[in-house]
């Protein structure tokens, strides 16, 4: 006889994954999925011993144990925080340690202010090839930018206002026109217009035509094995139909092969490219610098430059003045007497020169950006019109016109005010 008891059905219990004990501020989970300890950062590390050994015994040092250091030490970089410590992207620490030390050493003479300030431009330029040649995503572009204005302005404050020339308006006017950079550069990061797959769309939009399909693929595919209608055939089905989508549009082939983006799996419109840095389609791409710029950030992009070149402007007026007394700006900026016999001036001097350099800098690429506007071309665009010598060049390349999309001044800005907005409706030729 059995009990009561014994007849109940057992209930199957599901297996649960163990959670992670909470983590304290200074442990982390490293990149092998463990947890690790802030404290062994220099620890347990088998190519840096290796590297070491071989530094000392005077062997060179294999690139593949070079990479797999640096691998460590990014992943080690943390600092405490709540709920564990938090990785810092070490692409950010060279412009926060180097830029103070370089303006330092700058202003102790003048023939040192002339070497490093002319040596800081051809450093930037150099790890900005590098890391496009490479393909690889870096802040150090933005973290030297940022930490830029903020110690410009932290010079501005310890080192110019206190000696009387500038009031309460004038530094009212240069902090908001600091903070109007600021907002345009958060816009200018936000989404650039990227192409979505619409693989993915396509199926959470149908799905339950794609369920239909797939009842009656397996009924029409029993006794074959390895027929996997909702799996490899549908992509290669929703493959295959964007393909001949792009062929019918474009109607020749050699333009289907330029809108069928492989990397992204889509069809791209006219006039959007893909960006090996984002690894992803941008509509209208202009160019990749600090950010993607493209159809939807491009306004703010170029607000950006401009308030920044004003508030620049402003700055260097303002500093010239209270180093330099009664000379104009341009006199001032190359020949200001007695300007290194104080450290105080010295140091204001040097940050000057280092801005004029910046806005220059910056001056070129908003002069390069009105006259692509004012053409309707992005720079993508004149790149590529340069490399095929298509279009036609004035001013010895500084303005290249494809005649593509030229449709006058006054139309092209027009066009350009417009980026972004779902109202307007761009011209049948601008659509593939």
């Amino acid at each position: 006889m059995t009990q009561k008891g014994s007849m109940k059905p057992v209930k199957n219990k599901k297996t649960e994954e163990p959670e992670l004990e909470p983590l304290c501020c200074c442990e982390y989970i490293d990149r092998n999925g463990e947890k690790n300890h802030l404290a062994a950062a220099l620890c347990d590390c088998q190519d840096l011993d290796e590297g070491c050994d071989r530094w000392i015994t005077c062997k060179s040092v294999r690139p593949e144990t070079c990479e797999r250091i640096m691998d460590t030490i990014s992943d080690r970089l943390r600092i405490p925080w709540l709920r564990g410590a938090k990785k810092v992207n070490i692409s950010i620490i060279p412009p926060l340690v180097l830029l103070p030390v370089f303006l330092h050493v700058a202003s102790w003479h003048f023939l040192l202010g002339v070497v490093v300030l002319t040596s800081l431009p051809v450093l930037a330029l150099w790890y900005y090839y590098l890391t496009h040649r490479r393909k690889e995503q870096t802040l150090f572009f933005l973290s030297l930018g940022l930490f830029s204005l903020g110690y410009m302005y932290y010079v501005f404050l310890q080192e110019v206002v206190p000696k009387g020339r500038v009031g309460p308006i004038r530094l009212a006017v240069l902090t908001c026109g600091l903070f109007l950079i600021l907002l345009a550069l958060y816009r200018a990061k936000k989404n650039p217009g990227y192409l979505s797959n619409p693989a993915s769309s396509d199926r959470s939009l149908s799905g339950s035509h794609m369920e239909c399909l797939n009842r009656k693929g397996h009924e029409k595919t029993k006794g074959f094995p390895g027929a996997d209608i909702s799996g490899n055939l549908n992509n290669r089905m929703l493959k295959d139909d964007l393909k001949g989508s792009s062929r019918m549009s474009a109607g020749s082939p050699t333009k289907a092969k330029e809108d069928w983006c492989a990397k992204c799996q889509l069809v791209r419109p006219a006039r959007a490219w893909h960006c090996r840095i984002c690894g992803i389609c941008v509509r209208r791409m202009d160019h990749h610098c600090v950010c993607c710029v493209g159809e939807s950030n491009h306004q703010a992009f170029i607000l950006a430059l401009l308030i920044f070149l004003l508030t620049s402007v402003y700055g260097i007026m303002l500093t010239l003045d209270t180093i330099c007394r009664d000379r104009s700006v341009f006199t001032a900026l190359f020949y200001c007497p007695g300007v290194y016999a104080n450290y105080s001036s010295a140091l204001s001097f040097t940050c000057v020169w280092y801005s004029v350099i910046i806005t220059a800098g910056m001056a070129y690429i908003f002069l390069i950006q009105l006259i692509n506007i004012s053409y309707n071309v992005t720079e993508r665009e004149v790149q590529q019109a340069l490399r095929q010598k298509t279009g036609r060049r004035l001013l010895c390349g500084l303005i290249v016109d494809t005649g593509q999309y030229n449709r006058g001044f006054l139309r092209n800005w027009h066009q350009f005010s417009t980026l972004g907005t779902r109202a307007f409706h761009h011209p049948a030729e601008d659509i593939v």
